[in-house]
């Protein structure tokens, strides 16, 4: 076995599926990554000043690491420019978490009618040519962002660069998101002839939810028989459609709100069947392996990175390619719900860190060695 090295991981956004995930990778790893992060809010103003911040508090470390790994929400040169005479040669890698120059702008957001839309994207973009390796969660999150820059870079007046483009493609590849399944695995799953649906992303636009729910309402008007749990993360500001739908589907619901207890979550996500996913952005969909894992049976639009976790060769029940299409199918499903899928949880399994930790240290370690 290789000798432990020393990483160092920035996170300027410590929050939600960031800190589990980094976390985790503290606990599972055979290296010593020790963890440099500010509080997960903020996001815009972490892309902006998270660099000066955490450079400062860097330079006051007794630390020397063998690897530096930052995520996406930092601007990587200034970090490296304020650093540099401590680092020497140190490798960086960028890891993407998400990007700013695919993810789905909010039409409630000021800077898109502003068009300073494109400064964090600018970030991501030169953070890219700033690192020496970049790693991406899923195939499809590497290859949509890899796409967009020569799009992105000719917005521009002169000078686009466009030959940088390469340089970023060289460099880049794929880690999948490393997950404690374990916990989610359904021993006894139960049956019924009443399928449960759940939602369990967060409550955001870009997850789609009036599509979700008017799904719903349709087939509730129809009478459909089903129960529905809602949970995931929701904020001050989400969605007007969550209290609607809260009234309008009362008979249906079993759960609606966030739940604190992680105990608790995993029962609820345990006891559904059905998880219709609307979702319009997931670069990885850390919430729907959780429900596969669970033994809940995915309906998923046939796009993203969902078909990197389930083959839609093997497995076309479930996918979806119009609204039309989510609607029929999951009709379906609900009517004849006692001739669905078996568990697809063996499908995921890979992602549990009992199996993907190797990967990652393995990684880890041909960065440095490369270096």
């Amino acid at each position: 076995m290789s000798l432990s090295k020393k990483i160092l991981f920035i996170e300027p956004f410590y929050a939600s599926s960031h800190k589990v995930m980094e976390d985790q990778l503290q606990k599972y790893s055979r290296h010593e990554i020790k963890l440099l992060t500010l509080p997960g809010r903020h996001w815009k103003w972490r892309m902006h000043g998270a660099a000066v911040t955490l450079a400062e508090k860097f330079m006051l470390m007794d630390y020397n690491p063998d690897l530096i790994i930052a995520t996406d929400m930092i601007d990587l040169s200034t970090f490296i420019a304020l650093v540099r005479k401590k680092i020497n040669t140190t490798p960086i890698v960028l890891f993407f978490h998400e990007n700013q120059l695919t993810y789905p702008w909010s039409a409630n957001d000021p800077d898109t009618k502003l068009n300073r839309d494109r400064t964090y994207a600018w970030i991501n973009y030169t953070s890219s040519l700033a690192a020496d390796k970049i790693l991406f969660n899923s195939r499809y999150h590497m290859e949509s962002f890899l796409s967009a820059i020569p799009d992105f870079l000719y917005a521009f007046p002169d000078y686009r660069n466009h030959d940088t483009v390469d340089s970023i493609i060289a460099k880049s590849n794929v880690q999948y998101i490393g997950m404690e399944l374990k916990q989610f695995y359904s021993k006894n799953k139960r049956e019924t002839n009443v399928p449960t649906l759940l939602w369990n992303h967060r409550w955001e636009y870009d997850k789609c939810p009036e599509v979700f729910f008017e799904c719903l309402y349709r087939l509730s008007k129809e009478g459909a028989v089903f129960k529905l749990i809602v949970c995931g993360e929701s904020y001050k500001k989400y969605p007007d459609v969550f209290d609607e739908a809260r009234t309008r589907l009362s008979k249906h619901i079993s759960h609606f709100g966030y739940v604190q207890s992680k105990e608790r979550y995993i029962e609820l996500v345990q006891s559904a069947d059905i998880l219709p996913v609307t979702n319009n952005q997931d670069f990885f969909g850390i919430s729907i392996i959780e429900a596969i894992a669970a033994g809940v049976t995915p309906l998923m639009p046939h796009k993203l990175s969902y078909p990197e976790h389930l083959d839609p060769i093997m497995y076309p029940k479930c996918f979806y390619n119009t609204h039309e299409d989510l609607y029929q199918k999951l009709k379906t499903m609900i009517q004849d719900w006692s001739n669905q899928l078996p568990s697809l949880a063996d499908q995921v399994k890979h992602y549990d860190w009992s199996n993907i930790i190797e990967s990652y240290d393995l990684t880890f370690e041909n960065i440095i060695k490369e270096h």
